[in-house]
């Protein structure tokens, strides 16, 4: 069945979006002028309205009056602009307004965002980096009726991704590569291709596949998004990924002796001090603006997800980007917190949930939690936990919960949470089945 869409703008807006639209089940209308809209709809009922709002840049107070009746027709309506103003994306949801999608946008990335609006798909995007953040999309991108984004940490200087960053000058691509490949529909053999591995090779050697090809799109479209969007398309995505910022920055921690360590890499190796000194503080250096993208999926989401991942290197860089926490902070979505299953050597010794919860409020600027997911550590494989003691990672003991209860308002629940492999993570589909549970309850 065909759905209706008013499109509202100039011709060239109009003409844009037609032609990224064919071959989808849609009758488009347009209008431009306040008359014309009032018009067309008092006489069609539409399923959604395309607003662009650089077709009234000119003029922004018609804009508005736009937004306003647009409002009172009670239609699901999107925004569509080139101008990254984060304020028009708080603003728009005062009068309605579901999403608010910034240029340029793939026609894949309309498709799904139209359509998550048309079928009132759930909304979930979800913060963080490393495995953590790969393993939790694996489980979540099944769950029915939901559009998934990712944005994913951006200082990652180690490695292959390190190594790019040196010599192109381009945001870490490595975990971007892993989310695009976690959220993939593509055939198994392409999944294999972009984490495929060179161990050989001279300047090749160390480097993945998928790195290198984000690396070449960002040079060929300009910048990391519009790679991630184009390569995207060729992965089939069951979701979106954005990167969390789109210029580079790099990370430095304050150590409880007074020292500061610069880099991402450096930090999470505990290069140049004890491993179980605690970190102080965090943050940027140049601070970064976020991006766009990721400010309105998170504005515009349902819920939001928090982890799991390391919680400085992989949580908290994200949320110490002004604006990436204005919109944790300011989104009606209920917030879910996925607290890790061990301890991390130089980030985390000796922490309970207690104290990686304190951590989360502390960066967030209060307690802004609706759900905390914790595991239940008692199903552990005792003969793997023997393996990561040797190597000072311990389970996070869920400690106090009356403790917990005193410094947060969100509901905790205890789940058996890991997976029965070797190797200590989360296990994707049990995640999922919490969150999932906690979408049906709504409460």
């Amino acid at each position: 069945m065909y759905k209706k869409i008013l499109l509202v703008g100039s011709t060239s807006f109009v003409n844009e979006i037609k032609q990224m639209l064919l071959g989808f089940l849609l009758e488009a209308d347009a209008a431009y002028k306040y008359a014309e809209i009032e018009s067309k709809l008092k006489s069609k009922k539409f399923d959604i309205a395309v607003i662009n709002q650089d077709s009234y840049i000119d003029n922004i107070s018609l804009f508005w009056k736009v937004l306003e009746i647009i409002k009172r027709s009670k239609i699901p309506s999107i925004i569509f602009s080139v101008k990254k103003n984060l304020k028009f994306v708080e603003l728009s949801k005062k009068y309605g307004i579901l999403d608010y999608c910034f240029k340029p946008c793939s026609r894949r990335e309309l498709a799904l965002r139209i359509y998550a609006i048309f079928n009132k798909k759930i909304r979930i995007t979800c913060i963080g980096g490393g495995s953590g953040l790969f393993n939790l999309l694996l489980g979540i991108k099944t769950i029915p009726q939901s559009l998934i984004t990712s944005v994913v940490s951006t200082t990652d200087d180690g490695g292959s991704s390190g190594r790019i960053r040196a010599s192109f000058g381009v945001l870490p691509p490595g975990d971007i590569r892993r989310n695009l490949v976690a959220l993939s529909n593509a055939p198994v053999i392409m999944n294999e291709l972009m984490q495929y591995r060179f161990d050989k090779g001279g300047g090749l050697n160390g480097h993945s596949l998928g790195n290198l090809l984000l690396t070449a799109l960002t040079n060929i479209k300009s910048s990391m998004p519009e790679a991630v969007s184009a390569l995207s398309e060729l992965l089939n995505l069951n979701g979106i990924v954005y990167p969390v910022a789109d210029e580079e920055a790099v990370l430095y921690a304050l150590i409880e002796n007074g020292k500061i360590i610069k880099g991402e890499s450096n930090i999470d190796s505990c290069r140049g001090r004890a491993r179980n000194l605690r970190i102080k503080k965090i943050w940027h250096n140049p601070q970064v603006p976020c991006d766009a993208n990721a400010y309105s999926a998170i504005i515009n989401a349902d819920f939001i997800t928090i982890g799991p991942g390391d919680l400085f290197t992989s949580i908290i860089t994200n949320l110490i980007i002004k604006d990436i926490r204005k919109a944790v902070v300011n989104t009606k979505a209920k917030k879910i917190y996925i607290c890790n299953l061990m301890t991390k050597p130089g980030e985390t010794s000796n922490y309970n949930s207690l104290n990686h919860i304190e951590e989360i409020i502390k960066y967030l600027g209060g307690d802004y939690l609706d759900y905390i997911l914790l595991a239940d550590n008692s199903k552990l494989p005792k003969k793997e936990l023997v393996r990561y003691a040797q190597k000072d990672q311990y389970p996070v003991d869920i400690g106090n919960l009356k403790k917990i209860s005193n410094i947060t308002k969100a509901k905790v629940i205890v789940a058996d949470l890991s997976s029965k492999i070797d190797l200590i993570q989360h296990d994707s589909m049990k995640i999922r089945d919490e969150i999932n549970d906690i979408i049906e309850r709504r409460v």
